[in-house]
Order: C-alpha cells, then structure tokens, then sequence
C-alpha cells in the first residue's frame, strides 16, 4: 500500500496546467474516510497541479443547502453526491454540464458510471451493491422475500425508508413480491404488516453490527461498503445473492454551475478516476472502483462491489423515480410503519 501511495506522487509531480499554479480548488465531500482520501487523492493532486485544496465536508442535505444559497456566487466548484442528489442539483439549476473532452478517465469507467443519470451533468467515481447480510448459522436466504418468513422476521433489522438503503431494499422486497417497476407500495405493505417482528428500523449500518454480535438480529439489508465490519465479528456471516439479484447505489461527481475553476475541477475529476487513484481506494477499502481497469487481489474484491459482471448485474432504481415518489414513500411508509 505505501509503494502504491509513493507511486501515486512520484507520478503527479508535474504540474498538470500551468494555469492551474497558485489557484484554489474548492470541493464539497462526505465526511467519510476523509485521512485516506487526503493521503491518495488531496495531497497528490495538490502535488501535481501546484494548486490548494480545499475541502468541505457534510451530510448531502447541509452540503446541497449550502450550494442552493451560494447559487449566485457559488464558493464549491465541485461536489461528489447520489445519483438522485445529482439529479437534483440538475433540476434547480446548481449544475453545469461535464466536457468527457476533458475527463480522458472516463472512457476506463463501467457504462453505467459514465453518465449515471443521463444528462450530462456527472460522472460516478464509486458504486455499491445492497444485499443482505445475514447468519448462516441461523437461516437460508435465497430471496428477498425470505426476510419475510414468520421464522426469520423476528430476527431482522430493516433500513428506515429516508436511508440511502431503504428503497432499493423494497425495491427489490417488492421484486420478489411481483413488482416490477419502482412502485414500492406492496413491499411498505408487507414491511407494515409485520412491523411489530421486525427488531429494529435503523438509521445507520453501524448500528447492525453489534446487534448481529450480540444475536439479537440474523439478517439486515445492507450497502456493501458496510459488509467489511461484519467478516470481523466473532459469529458467522454471509453476503447473500438472492435470486432477484442485488441493487445499489452510485456516489457521482458534479461540477457547480457558475464555477470560475470549472478547468481544475475537471483536471480532479479526472484525475480521482484515474486508474492508479482508484486502485489506490480500492486497496484501502475506501471505494469500490467505477473504472473498470483496477485490478485488485481476491480478499480485497471480496470487500468491495467489484467487477464488470457486478457492475453489470446492479438493478439501481432511476433517480428521477426516487426525486419524483420519495414523498409519496415516506408518506405511505409513516402510515404503515408509523416511523
């Protein structure tokens, strides 16, 4: 991992533009693994371009709020969001188009990270599968319905519909119910139907692994960026393959319309989807690649979502459906649940 890194500077130390020298980078990130990013990506970069880095970090909604009141005088010049967050910022105007002339990377990306919503307006540079971990010890789950089972229900944990995993699990709940577009109707039925079995709604995945620790749950539908915990514990764990198949989700980059350092944001871009930065990500278990060119050994693929054939079989659900249906969700999902 250390040649990696050192291979990484040794390989940024001339600078990219020379109009990039003596200029400042804003960006707006999520606050995770913000030390490993700054040792593989920030300082790098910085490294190679001559320019500073400035990093601001927050949830989506407080990052998405500040773009929204700096709309006319935006103080980030690129942000990293969800696919449906993305879509967002796109329709109130927060966005400007990406130039693929300027991002060379991003023909070493999966099909699905090239331009995730369709518009033009990002670039995916991670993405997950959400499937189901579970104890196999304890049960079998060759379904998504099977978390449903009177012998399993009083034994899992299910993701509270305003987390990032809680519609694609009823998205795929409701697949193996019959549903075939993202109408979540059926599956927020059944999920009401045995809200008193279920152990807990949660908010956070962190809040699973102690639980399945302690064997007060089995199973809980997860983000694959949590499932490294879990191979920790001292219990038996299993990452399932339902027959329905897995979803997902996709982390994208954005550039802030009205930007005076769209260039450079466009340089970082491209250069965190570079081949040797996301390896680099990869290796340290930060991000699951979205260029299809790393190579990694199998106990590390093992902890990411990883591979062409994985890429390929992800059902993510379209962000304008969750932009579109989100509070026609929360809204059925507080009359079934009551959460």
């Amino acid at each position: 991992m250390k040649l990696l890194a050192t291979a990484i500077w040794l390989a940024c130390i001339l600078p990219l533009t020379a109009e990039a020298a003596n200029r400042t980078l804003t960006i707006s990130v999520y606050a995770y693994a913000q030390d490993d990013y700054k040792r593989l990506v920030y300082d790098p970069f910085e490294a190679r371009c001559g320019c500073k880095l400035v990093v601001e970090t927050g949830n989506s909604v407080e990052r998405l709020a500040r773009m929204e009141t700096n709309k006319a005088h935006p103080v980030v010049d690129m942000a990293v969001v969800s696919m449906a967050d993305a879509l967002r910022a796109s329709r109130d105007g927060l966005l400007a188009k990406i130039d693929p002339a300027k991002l060379p990377n991003i023909e070493k990306l999966y099909d699905l990270a090239k331009d995730p919503n369709g518009d033009g307006m990002s670039v995916g540079y991670t993405f997950y599968a959400t499937s189901i971990v579970y104890r196999p010890d304890k049960m079998k789950i060759e379904s998504w319905a099977d978390l449903l089972k009177p012998e399993y229900v009083g034994h899992i944990a299910f993701p509270n519909i305003t987390t990032n995993q809680g519609p694609p699990a009823l998205q795929m709940l409701g697949q193996a119910m019959g549903e075939t577009a993202p109408n979540l109707k059926a599956p927020i039925a059944a999920i009401g139907q045995n809200k008193d079995d279920i152990v807990t709604f949660y908010e956070k995945s962190s809040q699973l692994v102690q639980l399945m620790q302690q064997e007060e749950i089995w199973a809980a539908p997860i983000g694959r960026f949590s499932w490294g915990a879990f191979t920790k514990l001292d219990v038996p764990v299993a990452w399932a393959t339902p027959k329905e198949g897995q979803t997902g989700g996709m982390n994208v980059m954005v550039l802030t319309k009205g930007s005076q350092n769209q260039d450079l944001a466009q340089e970082f871009m491209n250069f965190w989807i570079s081949t040797d930065v996301q390896t680099a990500l990869a290796q340290k278990l930060v991000d699951s690649p979205a260029n299809k060119d790393v190579k990694v050994a199998p106990d590390i693929a093992n902890n990411l979502t990883y591979g062409e054939a994985t890429a390929r079989s992800l059902k993510l659900i379209p962000s304008a459906a969750i932009l579109d249906q989100r509070d026609g969700w929360v809204k059925e999902w507080n009359e079934a649940v009551g959460q």
